[in-house]
């Protein structure tokens, strides 16, 4: 799908002089994408169950110290394809990262009987579509992928017939503008567009996000309907994924668990380390992944806080953006919304929700921020 429409310019008209060209560099920045999916070898199911349980545990551990560089989503396949068992989303802002975690993952004895049976490697990128929209999507939140805690996610690669690319733009216009108006009447799906001409052997990785497979399986069918379906040249292999915490999906891959039991009334506390404290200067920002949220830090002052990174009006990146020492806030650099970096409150602008808080404590001269997650459980 394409990118919104125009949409009023909310900034006040005090802006500093040389900020709208500072919201062009920003608006400029991608995101790089990459779905690894993995299968185990049937070996590694024989192995005596406290060694399964070993490295299970070693490969959790050392997944989890990547989330200073990028933002990880865990996903199970066990029970929807026979091909493929687990993926980790990933997103980060240069593809290095994606290298290092792949070695860091062999490297480890389950590395070992992990199999990479499908990678796709993508970029957000601005659609050149125009989607016409009450809303408060803009064009700018297409560069950004936030994960949402939808239970479901439908992950296929895509590519269109070369006639669909003569086809002038105003053409391929009208012929989106049906295909956008079908995905409106579903909107339990949400829908993340990444593009690979050039980076791989597709054009698009589209991933969707419902916790409603119902409501996907229609709108599929639907789309076929559509003018546009007449210029899909493959838009297979397709992946139904579960959306698990770490443990959970390495546990579905089979032997002992070690997902820790936590009851319906208890609260689970995830925390990551960030940096030492003496590497934080006042005035600087920093950016770390928490349960796959990008959380923000800001030191004011001495003090350091921390907030969810992405606007709830378009999901702009708020290190980026200004912070008022005095008054303890951030500004969006994407549009003029401002938040409280204490309580995360929206104090004015476009915004209207406020963004989470999380819990910063130096332990031994090191910042760790963490928040109470509460472990979802089945009924």
């Amino acid at each position: 799908m394409g990118a919104p429409g125009s949409r009023p310019n909310h900034r006040p008209n005090h802006q500093p002089s040389g900020q709208s060209e500072d919201r062009g560099r920003q608006l400029s920045r991608r995101q790089y994408v990459r779905f690894a999916f993995y299968r185990v070898d049937p070996l590694w199911r024989r192995l005596e169950a406290a060694e399964q349980s070993q490295q299970k545990q070693e490969l959790a551990d050392v997944i989890r110290t990547f989330n200073r560089q990028m933002l990880l989503r865990p996903y199970s396949l066990m029970g929807t394809r026979s091909d493929a068992e687990l993926l980790l989303w990933q997103i980060a802002e240069n593809p290095l990262p994606f290298r290092e975690l792949a070695t860091a993952i062999a490297s480890t004895r389950m590395g070992g009987y992990l199999n990479m049976v499908y990678s796709y490697f993508s970029q957000t990128k601005r659609s050149i579509y125009e989607i016409r929209s009450n809303s408060d999507d803009t064009h700018e939140e297409r560069l950004v992928i936030d994960p949402s805690e939808a239970k479901y996610l439908f992950v296929y690669p895509f590519i269109k017939t070369r006639d669909w690319y003569q086809l002038s733009l105003h053409a391929r216009q009208g012929i989106m503008d049906e295909h956008i108006e079908v995905g409106r009447k579903y909107p339990s799906v949400r829908l993340n567009t990444t593009y690979s001409f050039g980076l791989d052997d597709y054009e698009f990785i589209v991933a969707f996000e419902t916790d409603e497979p119902s409501d996907f399986l229609d709108l599929v069918q639907e789309l076929r309907e559509t003018e546009s379906s007449r210029y899909t040249l493959q838009d297979t292999p397709l992946f139904t994924s579960i959306n698990m915490r770490l443990e959970e999906a390495l546990d579905a891959l089979g032997g002992p668990p070690i997902t820790q039991t936590v009851l319906s009334d208890e609260i689970h506390e995830a925390w990551t380390e960030v940096c030492p404290l003496d590497e934080f200067a006042p005035g600087e920002t920093k950016v770390v992944f928490l349960e796959g949220k990008m959380v923000g830090l800001f030191n004011v002052e001495g003090t350091i806080y921390a907030i969810n990174n992405r606007c709830t009006h378009a999901r702009g990146p708020l290190t980026d953006g200004a912070v008022n020492a005095h008054e303890c806030s951030v500004v969006c650099p994407w549009h003029y919304g401002k938040f409280d970096l204490r309580t995360g409150a929206a104090l004015d602008g476009v915004v209207r929700k406020p963004v989470e808080t999380y819990q910063v404590e130096i332990r031994d001269g090191v910042i760790y921020v963490g928040t109470p997650v509460a472990e979802k459980i089945e009924g």
